[in-house]
């Protein structure tokens, strides 16, 4: 016994093959056999007047050539010089113009301008010495206006639409280069943002648990937590170098605090041993939140160096809104000897901070005097 489908089952296996069908016919294979076909077609409707016109064809005959003239197109992406090449046989011999229009189109629109040109210049010389012999049809171009009106059309305005497909061509493909090299940039700048986030951020925990830890070392020497203090410490040395090497391909930016969480840098860097004497102007509070992100890294990194480099120095650092600039001074005191170990650094953090103030607009500088060392950064207000 028959059992018709449901009709929801009917609809989505009609909705299934048409989308497949339709996935099928836009592949260049499918397209190609299609150019093929509608060539094939267009040159049967002569068919009567090419076998009137040449005795050794019949309609049998006649329907052979025309499908392997046809059969040119099928390859008219890698090789469009040969389906070229038989329409100009079939030009000389049939006196068919159907093949020549296809082909002068692939040879536009698959080799570009300069072989459509070739192939049309080509194609209007060979055709004129042709309406000079005796045996071009009559019919086709009696007259030299005829062959002007005729011939000379058919070749220009296929290749022309062909170079104009190419060019089209060109220009999605610029645009998709253009696409991913901006999703490429897009992707380095993320890349380069998050590796300075975790510079600044985890970078900063780490040299102020090395600093704590190796206080703790030495507070507990002669005790029997030595051993574990001194682990700890070269832990966490080991942990920023660590960090130092790695490059970062992934992760997500962390929101930069402002002028407001200066106070909470300054007493973590208290109590990290570097003591901090901080002076704010409350302009700053007004400037752009960007401005002030901006400030937050500078001081963040300031206090890291002197953690690094000046251990138990106080750092003074003062925020002002001079004018149309914001001026950033942090100052710190040289250690007076070189530390017998040389502190864990990645090279980056002036660079860093340097790049950030100069994207807006701003300066900054470094200078070593009468034992002092400071960074002075000025940014625009506006």
């Amino acid at each position: 016994m028959h059992v018709t489908p449901p009709a929801p089952v009917r609809r989505r296996t009609a909705a299934a093959v048409r989308a497949f069908a339709a996935a099928r016919l836009r592949s260049p294979r499918a397209l190609d056999v299609l150019t093929a076909l509608g060539c094939f077609g267009l040159m049967m409707l002569d068919l009567p007047g090419l076998a009137a016109a040449d005795n050794s064809l019949n309609g049998a005959t006649a329907t052979l050539v025309l499908a392997a003239g046809a059969a040119t197109m099928l390859v008219r992406r890698r090789a469009p010089w040969a389906g070229y090449l038989a329409a100009l046989v079939f030009v000389g011999w049939l006196h068919e113009l159907t093949l020549i229009q296809f082909a002068l189109y692939s040879l536009g629109r698959y080799r570009g301008r300069n072989a459509g040109a070739l192939g049309t210049a080509a194609y209007i010389g060979y055709a004129y010495l042709l309406f000079n012999l005796p045996g071009w049809p009559v019919e086709r171009a009696q007259t030299l206006s005829g062959f002007l009106s005729l011939v000379v059309p058919i070749g220009v305005l296929a290749a022309a639409v062909g170079i104009a497909a190419y060019r089209q061509d060109l220009v999605r493909e610029l645009d998709q280069q253009r696409a991913e090299s901006a999703v490429f940039r897009a992707v380095q700048q993320e890349r380069t943002a998050v590796a300075r986030d975790v510079h600044d951020f985890v970078g900063r925990e780490l040299t102020l648990l090395t600093v704590r830890s190796e206080v703790l070392a030495l507070r507990s020497r002669g005790t029997a937590h030595e051993k574990d203090f001194d682990e700890l410490s070269e832990t966490a040395r080991r942990a920023h170098l660590v960090l130092n090497d790695i490059i970062v391909q992934r992760g997500e930016r962390a929101v930069t605090p402002g002028v407001d969480g200066l106070p909470a840098l300054a007493e973590e860097s208290g109590r990290a041993g570097s003591p901090v004497r901080l002076t704010v102007d409350e302009a700053s509070h007004a400037v752009s939140p960007l401005r002030q992100a901006a400030v937050y890294r500078v001081v963040q990194e300031c206090l890291t160096n002197a953690a690094k480099h000046a251990r138990g120095a106080t750092v003074d650092v003062t925020v002002t809104a001079d004018g149309p600039q914001l001026r950033i001074t942090v100052r710190n005191a040289l250690p007076a000897r070189t530390p017998l170990r040389a502190p864990v650094s990645a090279g980056s953090g002036t660079a860093s901070m340097s790049e950030r103030v100069e994207s807006l607009g701003g300066t900054l500088t470094t200078h070593r005097n009468d034992g002092t060392y400071e960074v002075v950064a000025t940014l625009p207000r506006g």
